[in-house]
């Protein structure tokens, strides 16, 4: 069925709250656990329509965020979420405590218990009004970002709709593209303090009618990280401070001199080749095309999973008016099918992206197969392995895409991939900070992320543009908005996948082999499981970064990049 023949109609919560709550009391009551296993089966069906629908809801208004119809529609998921949270926690209460616990280890594994742990200690009937406010939020800050009508060469344009300037051959041209965009981002600012401050309230709220610390123990539960914590994350950070930020530094003295500027500015970062990026040598239809004939010849699963895509119409790709910005992958679990949202705007970054979401959405893909939701995806970080991962994989492929100038785009790719890290754990570091002082003011926030920026970016330059210099440049970074602490998932995935990208010249069978089994596992191992189910290192480890970030630089330095 194509996505646009996907009937939408809203749940009728108060029935569907009902049927679940019955069937809840079947489960508590049941004799055995073959019996609370085909009860759990009828329960996650529920939890699939409900999750079908909202993800409907979601990418239409996604894509046109000036429909009334839908934008209604997420206002009302936005309400209801939280009640429907409330159920699950209902059903991983009954979990925990079934007599036959041990028995339905062995049929689900252990990681479902574990999620239902953690999931308990993140809600109380008490914070339902704001989980509500929570999300209201979010979606006032997706309005907000998806506003942005900048006047630029005659045109209006939207934030994607600037990248292609940004990248412009002619540096002038560059930097002023990259201040009309930043000057949204300053005449709005006050509107993005406002929503984000609101939200770090209403989150150190909930955290405190949880009994917890502050919200950084909240939002850790949220992420289900039961093997790791902030210590270990600040470790991962020290190893970034150490080892990668000094790489980067070294690269972005090459990317200076590629560009023949003595100093690299802000609107320089994103042009690698002072004749233009490598960019892909079609349209979009043209690149659908080329990446089914990429996934075709990558293995058998990625042809007919690809194919499934394009059959039912599971992606929207181009960038347009009234479009929220930005790239991801969900899924409808009542079709078995996840679903690309993408703003291509004629960059190398189109590649990335669709490469990147597959990678996303054949894991999803795969993992239909289990009976249990709580499986369909992993945890976070474990996601962007196979992302970041899949990327890597379609190297031997991007010839379709850029042709003569493959090389070029490989070198880009993986220097950028390196680049981008210290970037991520300097976000992560300021989210712990906002955390860590919910009561902080907006200037005190903007001082600190210009401080941790200065840490981790030491070379960046903003040329005296005000706003940026005090600060203001974190406003940009949604996940900050809508996805706490989710954004050092991006590193300790990096550092996995750049062992894939390793592995994948080296041993490119066996890569993709373990790379195969880590899809198909889904969700139903935590992080550091599933990192060793493939063969990888944990990012976590003594030396792991170090040993990485030398494996990537001795490749890159085997290239003469002024040569390109």
């Amino acid at each position: 069925m194509k996505f646009s023949d996907y009937h939408y109609e809203r749940p009728q919560f108060e029935s569907l709250e009902r049927n679940f709550k019955d069937l809840l009391e079947e489960f508590r009551t049941a004799a055995s656990a073959d019996e609370q296993d085909r009860i759990f089966t009828r329960i996650n069906e529920l939890r699939d329509e409900f999750v079908t629908q909202n993800s409907i809801a979601e990418v239409r208004h996604s894509i046109d965020t000036s429909d009334e119809f839908y934008d209604g529609e997420q206002n009302f998921f936005d309400e209801i979420n939280p009640r429907f949270s409330q159920l699950k926690d209902l059903l991983f209460e009954a979990l925990i405590q079934s007599p036959f616990r041990t028995e339905l280890e062995q049929r689900w594994g252990k990681q479902i218990f574990t999620i239902a742990r953690l999931s308990l200690t993140t809600f109380k009937p008490e914070i339902l009004d704001d989980l509500a406010a929570e999300n209201h939020l979010r979606s006032e800050h997706t309005r907000l970002i998806a506003s942005a009508k900048i006047e630029f060469k005659g045109q209006q344009r939207n934030l994607a709709g600037m990248v292609p300037f940004e990248v412009s051959t002619d540096r002038a041209t560059r930097k002023k593209a990259a201040e009309a965009k930043w000057s949204f981002f300053e005449a709005n600012s006050k509107a993005f303090e406002r929503i984000y401050d609101d939200m770090v309230k209403v989150r150190s709220g909930i955290a405190k009618k949880l009994g917890h610390d502050n919200y950084i123990t909240t939002s850790y539960a949220r992420l289900l990280r039961s093997e790791y914590d902030a210590g270990g994350v600040a470790e991962f950070r020290a190893q970034v401070r150490e080892h990668i930020v000094p790489a980067v530094q070294r690269l972005r003295e090459r990317q200076a001199q590629r560009l023949g500027v003595d100093k690299l500015k802000y609107y320089d970062e994103l042009l690698d080749y002072k004749d233009g990026n490598p960019e892909p040598q079609g349209q979009p239809e043209w690149i659908i095309r080329q990446a089914q004939t990429m996934y075709n010849e990558l293995a058998p699963e990625t042809g007919e999973f690809f194919t499934f895509l394009r059959d039912n119409d599971l992606m929207d790709l181009v960038n347009k008016a009234n479009k929220a910005p930005g790239g991801f992958c969900i899924s409808f679990p009542r079709f078995d099918a996840p679903f690309i949202f993408s703003n291509f705007n004629g960059t190398s970054a189109d590649i990335d992206v669709l490469t990147h979401e597959a990678g996303h959405a054949f894991q999803n893909y795969r993992s239909f197969r289990f009976p249990i939701p709580d499986y369909y995806w992993p945890t976070y970080e474990a996601c962007e392995i196979h992302s970041m991962s899949m990327e890597f994989f379609a190297w031997p492929w991007m010839k379709l895409f850029f042709k003569d100038a493959t090389e070029r785009y490989k070198f880009a790719h993986l220097s950028s991939s390196l680049n981008y890290i210290p970037y991520i754990v300097a976000v992560d570091e300021f989210q712990h900070y906002v955390y860590a002082n919910p009561d902080a003011s907006p200037a005190d926030r903007n001082a600190a992320w210009r401080s941790i920026e200065e840490t981790y970016l030491p070379f960046r330059d903003y040329d005296e543009f005000g706003f940026l210099e005090r600060g203001g440049s974190w406003q940009r970074q949604s996940h900050i908005f809508a996805e706490p602490f989710y954004y050092i998932d991006y590193a300790l995935a990096q550092i996995c996948a750049f062992q894939f990208w390793q592995r994948s010249i080296e041993e490119p069978q066996q890569a993709w082999t373990d790379y195969l089994r880590l899809c198909d596992a889904g969700g139903s191992l935590p992080f550091l499981e599933l990192v060793s189910l493939a063969n990888l290192r944990s990012p976590f480890d003594k030396g792991c970064v170090q040993s990485v970030v030398a494996s990537v630089e001795n490749w890159l330095d085997t290239v003469d990049d002024s040569q390109l």
